[in-house]
């Protein structure tokens, strides 16, 4: 299945000159949803994952689904604020300025194997702020996933120079 075929482009949105890749269409279809997570779980089968940590809101779509696919835990990851527990929070950069994201204090424990999943990487703000969290609560990053990945920006070069392997279902360039 050609993942590209369910990625609407959309012209100048969030702002003019940017191009959204939409990924709504890949859950409105049945098929290519299922082949989506069935394929991040092939491809992380023998990570020794214990949890998926994913940021909301579009990587809980697919974070959540995968972890019970592999019937390990899930780590939602949340903007300030939305959380009712004690939660450690980082702050990163995005394309289009900062932000921030936080986790319970007690999701990861020491040493635990820990897969971050999302749906999109880009220019690596966010990825890069959920390895930064995992790694503040002592988790062990096995690997990240995305279902697309956007060649032409620097988010797979920010994976690469952080050491963090990392693999994607469909590359844009």
């Amino acid at each position: 299945m050609n993942l590209r075929d369910y990625v609407r482009d959309i012209p100048d949105y969030p702002k003019e000159g940017i191009v959204f890749f939409d990924i709504t269409p890949i859950l409105s279809d049945p098929d290519a949803f299922r082949h989506t997570v069935d394929c991040l779980a092939e491809k992380f089968k023998n990570s020794g994952a214990t949890k998926i940590v994913a940021a909301e809101a579009r990587g809980f779509i697919f974070g959540a689904p995968l972890a019970y696919k592999m019937g390990i835990g899930f780590v939602p990851v949340r903007k300030p604020g939305k959380l009712p527990y004690k939660s450690r929070c980082v702050s990163y950069e995005l394309e289009y300025g900062s932000d921030t994201l936080c986790m319970h204090e007690d999701a990861i424990e020491e040493g635990e194997k820990v897969l971050i999943i999302d749906d999109l990487l880009a220019t690596g703000g966010t990825a890069e702020g959920m390895v930064q969290i995992v790694k503040e609560a002592g988790g062990d990053l096995v690997g990240c996933g995305f279902v697309v990945q956007l060649g032409f920006l620097d988010g797979p070069q920010i994976m690469k120079d952080a050491g963090q392997d990392h693999c994607f279902l469909l590359e844009i360039n």
